[in-house]
């Protein structure tokens, strides 16, 4: 399957959840803010989100600073 993820192609093997993915991206644990087809989706929903072939995900992670 073929999601578009940050602006760029990616092939994704399979059905694939958010979770999923975000695992794969070693991101788990992270904190993360997710879009997916331009509407956030929350932490408690990423292991139920099943992505679909074309998706537009949209992945930013927060960085500490002061």
């Amino acid at each position: 399957m073929q999601i578009q993820l940050n602006g760029e192609s990616r092939r994704l093997d399979g059905d694939s959840t958010l979770a999923q993915l975000i695992e794969t991206l070693g991101l788990a644990g992270r904190r993360v803010a997710i879009e997916v087809n331009e509407e956030i989706v929350p932490r408690s929903q990423h292991a139920q989100t099943q992505l679909a072939e074309g998706d537009r995900v949209e992945i930013v992670h927060a960085i500490g600073g002061g």
